[in-house]
C-alpha cells in the first residue's frame, strides 16, 4: 500500500514540473558555436588593426603639395624695336629656336664702325712695330758717328794747339829779332829796311798766334759739341725703349679695338632672341610687334616640362623617419593617377622662415603651431612621355619611410 501511495505522489510532482514554464536560455546556450565565431572576429579585428597600424606607421602623406618646375624667362640683352615674333603661347619650342627678332640696323652700323677702328689701330700698331728696328739701327749708327766726330774733334784740338805752339815760337823769335835789330839800327849797324822787315815779321807772327788761338777755341767748341752729341746718342736705349713702349701701346689699342668688334658682334647677335631651353612658351603677351624693349626686360617665359618635381610641405613631426632616397607615390588629382617618385632632399628650413614676414615668437602671446618643412620629391623617369604634368598641379604624395 505504501508503494502505491508513493507512485501517485511522484507522478503528481512530475506533472507539476511539466506544467511550470522553463527558464530562458542565452544566445550562446542556444548557439554554442557563436562564441567561437565572436572570438575569431575579435582576433581578426585585432590582427587587422595591427597590420593597418603597421601599414600607416610606415607611410607619411599629406595633401599640402604641388608640382614645381623651372620657369625660364626669355629676355632681351640689348635695346631695340621688335620686328618679328616667332612663338605663340603654349607652343613647344626647342633650345636655340628663334623667338623674337629686333631691328639690327643700329648694331650693324656699330659693328662697321668698330671694324674700321680696328683696321686703323692695326695700321698704327704695324707702323709702331716697324719703327722699333729703325730706331735701334739709327741710334746705334748715330752713336758711332758722334763718337767718331768727337775723336776727330779731339785730334783737331791737338793739331790746333800744336800750330798755336809753333806760331808762338815764331812770334817769340820775331819779337827777339825786333829787339835785337832795334839796338843795331840805333847804331846804324844794319840798314833801316832790315829792321822794318823784322818789325813786320813780328807783327805777322803775333797775328799768326792770335789766329792759332782762335783755331784752338774753334776746335775745342767742336769737341764740346761732339761730347754733347755723344751724351745725346748714349740715350739710344731709352729711345728704343720709348719706341717699343709706343709699339706696345699700339698693340694694346689693337686688342681694345678687337674687343670692341667682338662686343659689337655680340650685340648684333643679341638682336635675335633664342630659347635657352626646350619647353612650352608662356606669358607671350609681354611682347608685341613694334615694342621698344630694354636690356633685361622679360618678353616671355619657357617652362621645360622635362624637369619637374613635387614640393611637399610635411609637418615637422612627419620627418622623424624620412630621408633622401625613400620611395614615394604621388597621386595627381587632375588625372586620378598615381606616379612613382623618390625623396630627393629635405628643406633646410621651414616654409615660414622663407615667408615675407617670418613669425616673431619673442612675444607674450606665443601659440605653438606645428611647422611644415618643404620636401622635394622627384618623379621616376619615363612616366610622363606626353608631358601631361604641369607645374602648379595639386597632388597627394605618400612616402614609404620604412
Amino acid at each position: 500500500m505504501a508503494e502505491q501511495e508513493i507512485l501517485p505522489a511522484q507522478q503528481k510532482g512530475e506533472e507539476q514540473r511539466r506544467s511550470e514554464p522553463e527558464p530562458a536560455r542565452s544566445y550562446f546556450q542556444e548557439h554554442p558555436q557563436a562564441k567561437w565565431a565572436l572570438l575569431f572576429l575579435v582576433v581578426a579585428l585585432a590582427v587587422a588593426a595591427y597590420f593597418l597600424r603597421k601599414h600607416y606607421a610606415t607611410r607619411e602623406s599629406t595633401d599640402d603639395a604641388q608640382i614645381d618646375g623651372n620657369i625660364v624667362p626669355a629676355g632681351s640683352r640689348v635695346s631695340g624695336t621688335v620686328i618679328k615674333i616667332n612663338a605663340q603661347d603654349n607652343q613647344q619650342v626647342e633650345a636655340g629656336a628663334v623667338l623674337v627678332e629686333l631691328d639690327p640696323r643700329d648694331y650693324q652700323v656699330a659693328l662697321q664702325k668698330a671694324e674700321a677702328q680696328l683696321a686703323d689701330a692695326r695700321a698704327t700698331a704695324h707702323a709702331a712695330r716697324a719703327a722699333v728696328p729703325i730706331t735701334t739701327t739709327n741710334t746705334a749708327s748715330q752713336l758711332g758717328n758722334v763718337k767718331a766726330a768727337a775723336q776727330a774733334a779731339s785730334t783737331e784740338v791737338a793739331d790746333a794747339r800744336a800750330r798755336q805752339a809753333e806760331a808762338e815760337a815764331n812770334y817769340e823769335k820775331a819779337a827777339a829779332d825786333v829787339r835785337r835789330y832795334a839796338e843795331l839800327v840805333k847804331n846804324d849797324e844794319i840798314p833801316r829796311q832790315q829792321y822794318d822787315a823784322a818789325v813786320a815779321a813780328e807783327k805777322a807772327a803775333r797775328a799768326a798766334v792770335a789766329s792759332r788761338q782762335a783755331g784752338v777755341a774753334v776746335a775745342q767748341s767742336r769737341v764740346t759739341q761732339a761730347e754733347s752729341q755723344v751724351s745725346a746718342a748714349q740715350t739710344a736705349p731709352q729711345q728704343v725703349a720709348v719706341t717699343e713702349a709706343r709699339a706696345s701701346g699700339a698693340g694694346a689699342a689693337v686688342q681694345e679695338a678687337e674687343a670692341a668688334v667682338r662686343q659689337a658682334q655680340l650685340n648684333l647677335e643679341y638682336t635675335v632672341i633664342r630659347a635657352a631651353v626646350s619647353g612650352v612658351i608662356s606669358k607671350k603677351e609681354n611682347v608685341q610687334l613694334g615694342q621698344i624693349v630694354q636690356p633685361g626686360q622679360p618678353l616671355m617665359a619657357i617652362v621645360p616640362l622635362d624637369d619637374i618635381w613635387v614640393t611637399v610641405n610635411f609637418k615637422e613631426n612627419q620627418l622623424k623617419n624620412m630621408h633622401p632616397g625613400q620611395p614615394a607615390t604621388i597621386h595627381v588629382d587632375a588625372y586620378n593617377r598615381d606616379y612613382r617618385a623618390h625623396v630627393d632632399s629635405i628643406g633646410a628650413a621651414t616654409g615660414a622662415r622663407f615667408s615675407l614676414l617670418p613669425p616673431e615668437n619673442a612675444t607674450g602671446n606665443y601659440v605653438k603651431v606645428v611647422q611644415r618643412v618643404p620636401v622635394k620629391l622627384v618623379f621616376e623617369k619615363g612616366q610622363d612621355p606626353q608631358h601631361l604634368l604641369r607645374p602648379g598641379m595639386s597632388v597627394a604624395p605618400t612616402v614609404m619611410t620604412k
